[in-house]
């Protein structure tokens, strides 16, 4: 009932505003006058309000920035996320004087040069001058913006070398939640297929290939340990997503279809950023940034960065793909024989856990 009132209360005041602009017309017409011109007055008022727009307007940003700053993400935690706040810096030191001043200009020129029907534009066509300067100048400093970017990008997506010691994690998307896979010691990730998913392989791992016997897979978070370089390898399994972790200033899109990386080293640990933010509870997180359907505001997953000890600690406690008894004498037999005898104790490992 509430909202048909609301619905009938919104039409009437349609139609009341219809009905006043309809009075106001017919007394211009009355008066010998077009409403729809605009006379010397109105120019004149008009011109008098920019500069008090043009107050407004910067005391509203300044308000903002003042009201909503403290939901500013903190300091970066990770060692190329300093590279991309520098930049960040560096694009707003650029961007800002030139948002202000054109503002300024834009207003100043709005009230000096109100419509005069006793002035005359000057016929200005062709400046060689002045396209020359808001052509190199725009294009000298994007090009410095893009060029640092670039070589920002190339360290984030360049792959971790063996020399790097870097931990392997596998990020695998799905509508609506997130699955970590860690490489074993072999430090290679086994095969996976969608089309094996099933049960309890929710990656769809390859249960025939030997490198993924070893591999640890973990759901509700994950961890990393501080001062070491991560490498990510993402997947997805039926739409784009997108594995953003804000705090790392990290971001890559999760493709069907297709592998895509980036890594980076983290640099506080979960328990320090507490201290930094003055928030217990505190979390680093990993967010989907794709809108890939109903539940994609729940798509997100607890990041736990600690020391070097803790997370060996804790990896060690977590369970490996398949765990077969002599998996070592299984390696040393006959290319054939492998795969068959592989296949036939993967098939009755179909209950093993992949927690």
């Amino acid at each position: 009932m509430l909202d048909l009132l609301i619905i009938v209360s919104v039409v009437l005041g349609i139609i009341a505003l219809a009905q006043l602009i309809k009075v106001l017309d017919l007394a211009s017409q009355a008066r010998g006058e077009n409403s729809w011109e605009n006379t010397d007055k109105d120019n004149k008022a008009q011109a008098r309000l920019m500069p008090v727009f043009l107050v407004v307007y910067f005391a509203s940003i300044i308000y903002q920035m003042v009201a909503w700053g403290k939901y500013l993400l903190p300091v970066s935690a990770s060692a190329h996320g300093e590279t991309i706040d520098n930049l960040m810096i560096t694009s707003w030191i650029v961007i800002f004087p030139v948002f202000i001043l054109t503002h300024i200009l834009l207003f100043y020129f709005a009230w000096k040069y109100s419509y005069d029907k006793n002035r005359k534009a000057e016929f200005f066509p062709h400046s060689n001058k002045l396209e020359l300067l808001w052509t190199i100048v725009p294009t000298v400093v994007l090009s410095i913006l893009i060029l640092y970017g670039l070589n920002t990008w190339n360290n984030i997506t360049t792959p971790a070398s063996e020399e790097d010691d870097a931990v392997l994690i596998e990020l695998y998307a799905y509508q609506f939640g997130w699955i970590a896979r860690y490489a074993g010691e072999d430090r290679e990730f086994g095969d996976a297929n969608v089309r094996l998913i099933e049960g309890v392989n929710a990656l769809g791992m390859d249960s025939t290939d030997s490198r993924g016997w070893d591999d640890k897979i973990v759901r509700a978070e994950f961890h990393l340990p501080v001062n070491r370089p991560v490498q990510f390898i993402f997947r997805a399994q039926d739409v784009i997503h997108s594995a953003y972790m804000p705090h790392f200033r990290a971001q890559m899109n999760c493709v069907p279809g297709m592998t895509t990386r980036f890594g980076y080293t983290p640099t506080i640990t979960t328990s320090e950023m507490k201290g930094i933010t003055q928030n217990d509870e505190f979390n680093y997180i990993l967010l989907c940034n794709k809108i890939c359907g109903a539940a994609h505001y729940n798509m997100q997953m607890d990041i736990i960065v600690e020391s070097e000890a803790e997370y060996e600690t804790w990896l060690a406690e977590q369970k490996v793909f398949l765990p077969m008894d002599g998996t070592p004498k299984v390696k040393e037999v006959a290319p054939e024989e492998v795969v068959d005898s592989t296949f036939t104790e993967a098939e009755e490992m179909t209950t093993a856990s992949i927690n």
